[in-house]
């Protein structure tokens, strides 16, 4: 959860001025959380505390209204509306909010339903949905595997995408928001990485939905490498503290 976390708000910089920089400073004055982080915080505690997957995104979206980069404008319009439905959106969305679930049930085919149903709320398209599931089921093979191969990812991305996956990707600086043009490109992204930070390094100077992107592969690169505790530490810094609770009942859960 805390990879996407990081994914985000290093990315957060760059959403609509794109660095191709590798060396890019990876935290600075100029960064914040976004819709990504809150959207993640919003699924973690939806577990956690047994609420619907709905109310808890309303609910955390709603008291966040304006983070840096602001909502898309059809989520938006889900998160203040009294009578909310899924607007059929295969928009990368649900995939960069859906890390939580990985770490938080115990067999596939509960991670496979729970991602399912927490994108189904907005994002109840087919490639939705199916991005939801990919990056769920990618992060818990990798997750529970006794040798976190590189190749765990690249099998989900030919399971879910076809023997092409890895071979088809947005333009570098091309703003696709769409889970068929960002998953595959998230799941290569972290399948070449050498560490965290390299793999966030890598997903950033990308281009393009940078901050996304980012949280994609950053959720990923967490179950594959781990994260460096001074990177994680910096990263709460730009939390507030509701958040920072939300985090520290997920790890309690997941130790």
């Amino acid at each position: 959860m805390i990879g996407a976390i990081i994914g985000d708000i290093v990315g957060s910089a760059y959403e609509f001025d794109n660095t191709f920089d590798y060396n890019f400073p990876i935290f600075g004055p100029d960064r914040s959380f976004t819709d990504d982080t809150i959207c993640t915080v919003a699924v973690a505690d939806a577990i956690l505390s047994g609420k619907d997957y709905q109310d808890s995104m309303r609910e955390w979206c709603r008291r966040y209204p304006h983070p840096m980069g602001e909502y898309g404008g059809y989520f938006f319009n889900w998160v203040m509306r009294a009578d909310p439905h899924p607007y059929n959106s295969y928009g990368n969305g649900s995939a960069m909010r859906v890390s939580p679930v990985a770490w938080l049930f115990d067999n596939e085919a509960d991670v496979r339903a729970q991602a399912e149903a927490s994108a189904a709320i907005t994002h109840n398209h087919p490639e939705g949905i199916k991005g939801a599931v990919a990056i769920a089921i990618a992060i818990y093979r990798m997750r529970i595997a006794t040798e976190r191969d590189s190749d765990i990812f690249e099998r989900v991305a030919q399971c879910y995408y076809g023997d092409n996956a890895f071979m088809n990707f947005p333009a570098k600086g091309y703003f696709d928001v769409t889970c068929q043009g960002c998953v595959p490109l998230a799941l290569h992204i972290a399948t070449e990485a050498s560490n965290f930070e390299d793999a966030i390094r890598l997903a950033i100077t990308y281009g393009g939905d940078s901050d996304t992107l980012g949280a994609i592969v950053g959720s990923l690169a967490e179950a594959r490498f781990g994260i460096p505790e001074q990177i994680v530490d910096k990263a709460k810094e730009y939390l507030p503290d509701e958040m920072i609770k939300i985090l520290d009942n997920f790890n309690s859960c997941c130790k």
